[in-house]
Order: C-alpha cells, then structure tokens, then sequence
C-alpha cells in the first residue's frame, strides 16, 4: 500500500517499529491516507486487468463499494479522485454510494 520500510533509527512521530525478541529491527512509515487512495486504485486497476474507467456500470459500482469500505471516501477529494479514475461523474459516484445506502423497500 506504498509504507516506506527503514531502520529503526530512522524511525519518528507516527512510524510503527517492529521488534523482535525484544531487539527493534525495523520502522515502517505509512503513507499518507490519500497516497494510498492511489495505490488502492492501482490495485483494482490490476484485479480487474484494465483500466476502471472502461468498466461496465455494476463493475463501477462493485469498485464504489469496495473504496467506500477502505474508507476512500474519508479523504479529502477522495470523491474526484475516484471519480477521475471511473471516468465518471462526482454526482454518479454520490449516486453510486446513496444506491448502496439506501435501504431496500419490501
């Protein structure tokens, strides 16, 4: 997801240091929350072998989804971005999401 793995020397604020057998051997830095909007996004462009903006609508929809559990939708711009990726519109992504969170009548 594009964390940055150094020494623990290196390690400062929010860096995670692993130890082992009570010895500090590594940090790992994660990235920035919308860094790995980027790299989730390139991850299903890889899953579904071509590029998302050349899906079919519930493809589209399946990957809204899938962002919207990762929490995609939490970054700022998070919305264009994704919609820039899907080659759709804000307003379809906020559709595509209030599709999903609108409860099913009977």
């Amino acid at each position: 997801m594009g964390a940055e793995i150094m020494g623990p020397e290196q390690a400062c604020g929010d860096d995670v240091v692993l130890a082992w057998e009570g010895r500090d051997v590594l940090a790992v830095r994660l990235p920035q929350l919308s860094d790995s909007l980027d790299h989730i996004l390139a991850a299903l462009e890889r899953r579904y072998g071509m590029p998302l903006s050349e899906l079919d609508r519930k493809a589209k929809q399946s990957v809204v989804r899938t962002l919207e559990g990762r929490g995609a939708f939490s970054v700022r711009h998070g919305v264009e971005t994704v919609a820039g990726a899907l080659g759709v519109s804000r307003f379809t992504v906020y559709n595509y999401l209030n599709r999903e969170n609108t409860p099913k009548s009977e």
